[in-house]
């Protein structure tokens, strides 16, 4: 049950930060987006992020920082395996099965739901 907690807590706390930088910045929506994965991809780079996934779990892997997190590791990963091949494969590695879920679902919907125009 701990565990719960400290996620949805870690979770909502990165949650409140994009927020905040909606309301009180003029950053679009786009910017958070891309400095959110940046961030999550220079901190998993320099070893920070990591430590956040072990505590949180998926209050970290989930939002966006999360996403340059699982990038990031894949690219080790493979550069770990196949050398400077995996810096070009690893991020489509790790995140193909994330996007194509995102791709799928995203299709099963418009094709259920009629979007109002």
């Amino acid at each position: 049950m701990q565990g719960y907690i400290v996620a949805f807590i870690i979770g909502g706390m990165i949650c409140v930060i994009g927020q905040l930088l909606m309301d009180l910045t003029k950053l679009t929506s786009a910017h958070i987006l891309v400095l959110f994965v940046s961030l999550g991809a220079v901190l998993s780079g320099i070893g920070l992020y990591q430590p956040l996934v072990d505590l949180a779990g998926a209050g970290a892997t989930i939002p966006l920082p999360g996403f340059g997190h699982a990038l990031v590791v894949g690219v080790i990963q493979d550069v770990d395996k196949s050398g400077l091949l995996g810096l070009f494969t690893g991020a489509f590695r790790s995140a193909a099965a994330g996007l194509m879920s995102a791709i799928l679902f995203g299709f099963i919907f418009s094709v259920i739901f009629n979007p109002k125009g």
